[in-house]
């Protein structure tokens, strides 16, 4: 949508900028708060181990840290363990079977392994019940169908029982509430516990040191404004002494050891303007064990900035921020490192990058409310427009226009490019932060983030690369938004005209 808002120059109504904001802010928490315990807390926590727990010492432990309901309940942690007992005695793990429990790199007392499974489990139902402001304002999670060019398709009107409304609001505050309170009283607290077993991995995992953020949370409605809560910059070679400004046009894609065509040559990178996604399959023929290096061997373009190999996502985020003097998050990063007893150095890590999403969901869920209440005070004022409709005619377009668009999408940094000609889309290219991420090589032999990061990983059992786990899933991987679906002939799986 803000590219083509940016390409016909369209300036959204206050109210959409605001329920943008808020969509945001409700995917960023609920996506964190699933990945650290969901996909990422069981890389740090043995479920097994959690069976040797005592109840009375697990209840113990977790009212240390917050006096987060069941917290204190000796009985809540007996029930969880014989529930995981029940599970482990069957032999189907069911939602836990995927696991290397027994490993050697797991550090946790049983005690703390009793207690993060127990949210794991808490953590499901906090996060079916938060999502209900997407379904709200966004009819579904992930990907809301209320975006339109100019604003947003959900009315605004409190004289409606079918538009956003005071209940509305009211609903949405209290669920800002709740995640407010699930992320300071568990999130958080089991993060910093997790973490201090693990402080080595403060050195592990670095990466590639330069970091992109293009800048979140508008305070103006016009494309692509700078104007933003989180500021928009660039972090070369882990200096935070200076934030760079960013430039869409140093963003390149280059197929040198990527399985698609460029007609100038495959190692010529391209703007996104200009970009091409020609799908051209050259590896061995699977099954196979393994890939050449030096030639084509991934789905995923190498993604460059001025050259360089970026990493986008919660780290970069909150680097930038931080290097920027964002007041906020300068606190909550100071509190995380002084808890953890390391230096601002630690964030550059594996360890780090997992850190960074947690003090970003904690200064996300205090800054929710402020935008539900900036809705809500436009509606008491009468200021119920919700989309700009002055471009919707085709005929009031340019001949030609070309746009970008920046957003911070919880996984990092995205950006859509688009070239309109004619009416119709001449071009257009979409940069995902899981394509930044997993780059391969360049013609340079550049890795990318992911690649780099593993570098130096020790590891103690290779049939079992639980350290390798750790630091793929600190970058919170999405390979389905970072590569193209064909069928096994090479042909697309189906193309669709819009008209």
């Amino acid at each position: 949508m803000r590219a083509v808002e940016a390409a016909l120059n369209i300036n959204i109504p206050d109210n959409a900028r605001i329920i943008r904001n808020i969509i945001n802010c409700a995917q960023t928490i609920q996506d964190h708060v699933i990945h650290f315990y969901h996909l990422h807390a069981l890389d740090w926590v043995d479920v097994v181990s959690a069976l040797k727990a005592d109840p009375a010492k697990t209840a113990a432990l977790a009212s240390s840290l917050s006096d987060w309901p069941n917290n204190n309940s000796v009985g809540h942690f007996k029930d969880v363990a014989t529930k995981l007992k029940t599970f482990v005695e069957s032999g189907q793990l069911g939602i836990f079977a995927n696991g290397y429990w027994g490993h050697p790199a797991y550090k946790l007392p049983p005690e703390a392994n009793l207690m993060a499974v127990a949210h794991y489990l808490e953590a499901l139902d906090f996060q079916r019940d938060f999502i209900k402001i997407h379904a709200l304002l966004g009819g579904k999670n992930p990907h809301p169908q209320s975006y339109v060019v100019g604003g947003m398709a959900i009315p605004v009107d409190p004289n409606s029982q079918n538009a956003l409304n005071a209940g509305s609001i009211a609903m949405m505050m209290g669920l800002a509430q709740k995640a407010k309170d699930f992320v300071s009283k568990v999130y958080i607290p089991d993060l910093l516990a997790i973490a201090s077993f693990y402080k080595d991995w403060a050195a592990i995992g670095g990466g590639v040191g330069n970091y992109l953020s293009y800048g979140e949370y508008q305070n103006s409605n016009e494309p692509n404004t700078d104007k933003t809560w989180f500021p928009r910059g660039y972090i070369k070679k882990k200096d935070l002494s200076k934030v760079l400004p960013v430039d869409h046009m140093k963003m390149t894609e280059e197929v040198s050891r990527a399985w698609y065509k460029y007609k100038g040559g495959d190692e010529k990178p391209l703007h996104p303007w200009v970009g091409e996604t020609d799908p051209n399959y050259t590896g061995p023929k699977p099954p196979y064990e393994s890939l050449d290096l030096d030639k084509k061997y991934s789905w995923v373009k190498a993604i460059r900035y001025d050259g360089a190999s970026v990493e986008v996502g919660p780290l970069a985020r909150m680097l930038v921020n931080f290097a920027a003097g964002h007041k906020e998050t300068k606190e909550v990063v100071m509190m995380v490192l002084n808890k953890l007893g390391v230096g601002p150095e630690a964030l550059f890590s594996t360890l780090g990058r997992t850190a960074a999403r947690g003090i970003e969901t904690a200064l996300v869920v205090d800054k929710m409310p402020e935008y539900i209440g900036d809705l809500a005070a436009n509606m008491k004022k009468g200021d119920l427009k919700t989309a700009n409709t002055e471009k919707w005619e085709p005929s009031t377009w340019p001949a030609e226009a070309k746009g970008y668009g920046y957003h911070e999408a919880p996984r990092g940094s995205l950006c859509h490019w688009i070239v309109i000609k004619d009416e119709k889309i001449e071009n257009y290219q979409c940069v995902v932060p899981g394509g930044v991420n997993a780059s391969p090589r360049d013609v340079k032999g550049q890795r990318g983030p992911d690649e780099e990061a593993l570098m130096g990983t020790p590891i103690a059992d290779p049939n079992r690369p639980l350290e390798i786990q750790r630091t793929i899933h600190s970058f919170d991987p999405c390979m389905a938004c970072a590569i193209h679906v064909l069928d096994a002939f090479g042909k697309e799986v189906t193309s669709i005209k819009l008209r």
